[in-house]
């Protein structure tokens, strides 16, 4: 059995840490070492994670540098061959580990196994929708434009992928797997993933169930949203630095749109209409195109702007959830139809 090493950053997250730690010890999959870095935490974090006694457990404490310089921190101290990371504020099914190894084991191709995620809120309570990822033949395109990799707890990666893509950080020397330049936050896992892509021969690919909870946060601020997307510019200035002019001039446009499109329903969510009309009609005007590759989506992104934009909130809000629902029983019979094939 390979050891798995699990690194969770943790930074201001008393409310969830314990029930993250404790879905990582419920694991079916028991080879594994966990490593906790608090990236200098105020509130109770750190004393809520010593309270854990499992000898499997190790805390790394370090000043605040961010989320992309705690994983650097794990992964330089990690002893397993595969890597996973979980956010401190999101769950594990028990069984993801034990998926992702045997996974990772059957493939030796694949470089990068993850899973979907399942939303749920502040209180732990399923929302009932999916991140609806595509699982296999990604490519760099998929990346910016579909990021099927969805969030940062979802991924379980060889060491030696991690190995393949170190750089040193010039002005500290060290060692470095993300980029812990902080203006990229929070778009440094797509910078990493694209990366990998580009600069190995290790193949991406997802399994179909969900196996990570992804707890969303209700109460985000539309300031967020720009700071995110000023973060993704940042990321394709960077992905420039490894990718042909020529490539970059055919995916930057579908890149920035489809982002505009994901913020704009990101919007929609924190109930910021005209936030979300504003970035729907920029992501058009950028690339027309995606209303004809994707157009369900992108029509129900415009509508959404737009009701929640005109309408009452209370009347919005009703017919949000009747789409939601509808949304999620598509969602989960399309996961249990691919789980049976």
């Amino acid at each position: 059995m390979k050891l798995v090493t699990v690194i969770i950053p943790v930074y201001q997250v008393e409310k969830y840490i314990a029930k993250t730690v404790s879905s990582v010890l419920a694991q079916t999959y028991k080879n594994f070492e966990l490593l906790i870095v608090d990236d200098g935490s105020t509130d109770r974090s750190h004393e809520i994670c010593q309270q854990f006694t499992d000898p499997r457990i190790k805390i790394i404490r370090q000043q605040n540098q961010g989320v992309a310089a705690a994983r650097n921190t794990g992964i330089r101290q990690a002893k397993g061959e595969y890597i996973a990371f979980l956010d401190g504020d999101d769950l594990w099914v028990p069984h993801k580990l034990e998926k992702h190894v045997e996974h990772l084991d059957s493939s030796p191709k694949v470089g990068v196994s993850f899973s979907r995620s399942a939303f749920i809120d502040e209180a732990d309570k399923p929302l009932g929708i999916y991140q609806m990822s595509k699982l296999t033949d990604i490519t760099p395109l998929d990346l910016l434009c579909r990021t099927p990799i969805g969030n940062g707890s979802v991924p379980v990666i060889r060491k030696e992928l991690l190995a393949a893509i170190q750089f040193v950080e010039p002005e500290s020397g060290e060692v470095s797997y993300f980029d812990r330049d902080r203006s990229l936050h929070p778009s440094e896992d797509v910078e990493c993933w694209l990366r990998m892509m580009l600069k190995t021969d290790w193949q991406l690919e997802g399994l179909a169930e969900a196996l990570t909870l992804y707890r969303v946060n209700p109460k985000g601020f539309s300031a967020q949203l720009y700071k995110k997307l000023s973060s993704w510019e940042t990321m394709l200035e960077k992905a420039r630095a490894y990718t042909s002019p020529e490539m970059m001039a055919e995916w930057e446009k579908p890149a920035m749109a489809y982002q505009l499109r994901h913020l704009a329903r990101r919007a929609v969510t924190l109930s910021a209409g005209s936030t979300a009309v504003e970035f729907s009609h920029k992501a058009l005007s950028i690339y027309r195109s995606i209303l004809f590759e994707e157009p369900r989506r992108t029509v129900m992104t415009l509508a959404s702007a737009y009701l929640l934009w005109l309408l009452p909130k209370s009347t919005y809000h009703q017919i949000q959830s009747l789409a939601l629902q509808i949304t999620g029983s598509n969602q989960k019979r399309r996961i249990l139809q691919e789980l049976r094939e």
